[in-house]
């Protein structure tokens, strides 16, 4: 009854269009109300302070600044005209390009919005120009943008990790192998869809093996990034957080070699940082209260002897808490779905003998289920809003063979678990 009074509760004040961070820290006060003499509410101040100044959530504004220099400095453009050239002879053509460019600039900026936002526009001229079918052209925008939270870094798993206490160089090397393979899906599904209807991989674009040579120097920066951010987690040189300022000293230095640094520029990047970093870090305190109410009022505690009680096999427990995020990821947004459910679900997985590095990389699967699954999916409003026109069901059909890659990624994990777990074995 506690866990079901709980959950009507954050959805009824989600569901109401109050801003998320104040939704949590409301849920927590009534849940506070009916089920706790102490005014929890006292804590508020010092629990702000213990949760802003965790270190390991610094990396949090280096990384958004890091895809805010990207998108801002001309990086993307020419990365995704250097993946043209050397995607586009694959049935599909460009729809390739969009899929390798998200999974590139998605892996050095952390975040899928941004990388969904900043491929989208890059790209949506090419619809017409090249006569490819819509529907899917945009799926694979929508869908592609999804692998900025898996392919690390991810702000995402920065944020699992300090709410769970779960090693982030860890996470980022369990999503390393299911992000390659998603990408790979990804592009799996446009091969297919070309063959069976070759019209809607639209008109060739030509191209040759001088033009490749010729652009591969707009194709190595991000790739440089890339490899100096991961490669110093890997092998233990850098912490996460080191890792991302380094990056941004990279990108700088990329964009001043560009001449595309200036004072304007810097002035919207620290604008833009600042602005989703307060956005964030008010969400994780309003999650972080919660949180304490939680675990005051005994809600884990109650649903774990309910578990016990009704003899559910950790299998059964898995399969209700994919099934809990897939309906919640239907009129949830990611951020929000994320931080008010960790809580709950991560100490049952846990108890259930599941490793968490293994389930953070699982919530963040699901989690890009959700992104691209109407009718809330966060990506397919971005995607119709850059593309402007039509209706947002075209975005939403384009995208549903990309849902099916997902589930299909989603089982493999969970019946191959070493597809995550490699990494972190190796390496850890």
């Amino acid at each position: 009854m506690t866990a079901a009074v709980s959950l009507v509760i954050l959805l009824l004040i989600l569901g109401s269009s109050i801003a998320v961070a104040a939704g949590m820290g409301l849920t927590g006060v009534l849940l506070n109300q009916i089920y706790s003499s102490m005014p929890m509410q006292r804590i508020l101040g010092e629990l702000s302070w213990s949760t802003t100044s965790n270190f390991i959530l610094t990396a949090i504004p280096f990384y958004i600044m890091f895809g805010e220099i990207l998108l801002r400095s001309g990086i993307a453009e020419r990365m995704y005209a250097a993946l043209t050239q050397w995607l586009s002879w694959l049935p599909g053509g460009l729809m390739h390009s969009n899929i390798g460019s998200c999974a590139l600039f998605g892996s050095v900026s952390g975040s899928s919005v941004a990388t969904a936002a900043t491929i989208g526009v890059v790209a949506m001229g090419e619809i017409d120009k090249n006569k490819y079918n819509e529907s899917l052209f945009l799926g694979t925008l929508a869908a592609g943008g999804t692998l900025g939270i898996l392919i690390p870094p991810s702000i995402n798993m920065i944020i699992y990790g300090v709410m769970t206490d779960t090693s982030v160089p860890k996470l980022y090397l369990g999503g390393f192998i299911p992000g390659f393979i998603l990408t790979v899906l990804f592009s799996l599904v446009v091969l297919i869809a070309c063959w069976w209807r070759p019209v809607w991989g639209g008109r060739k674009v030509e191209t040759s093996w001088p033009e490749r040579m010729r652009t591969l120097p707009d194709l190595l920066p991000p790739l440089v990034l890339l490899m100096i951010v991961i490669g110093a987690i890997f092998f233990g040189i850098a912490t996460a957080t080191e890792s991302a300022a380094v990056g941004i000293v990279g990108a700088l230095v990329i964009t001043a070699w560009r001449r595309r640094l200036s004072w304007a520029m810097l002035r919207d990047v620290c604008e833009a940082t600042v602005r989703t970093t307060a956005m964030v870090v008010a969400i994780l305190v309003g999650a972080f209260f919660l949180n304490v109410i939680i675990q005051t009022i005994g809600l884990t505690q109650q649903l774990s002897k309910l578990i016990t009680q009704y003899q559910m096999t950790p299998v059964q427990v898995l399969s209700a808490v994919i099934v809990l995020y897939l309906v919640l990821g239907t009129f949830m947004e990611e951020l929000s779905m994320m931080i008010s459910t960790i809580p709950i679900t991560t100490p049952l997985i846990v108890q259930a003998g599941y490793d968490p590095v293994w389930y953070g990389v699982l919530i963040v699967l699901l989690i890009q289920t959700a992104m691209v699954t109407p009718p809330f999916g966060i990506n397919l409003f971005v995607i119709h809003g850059i593309r402007g026109r039509g209706r947002l069901t075209d975005v939403e059909r384009g995208s549903a063979p990309f849902v099916v890659a997902l589930l299909l990624m989603i089982a493999m994990i969970c019946l191959w678990p070493d597809i995550v777990m490699l990494l972190p074995r190796w390496f850890g």
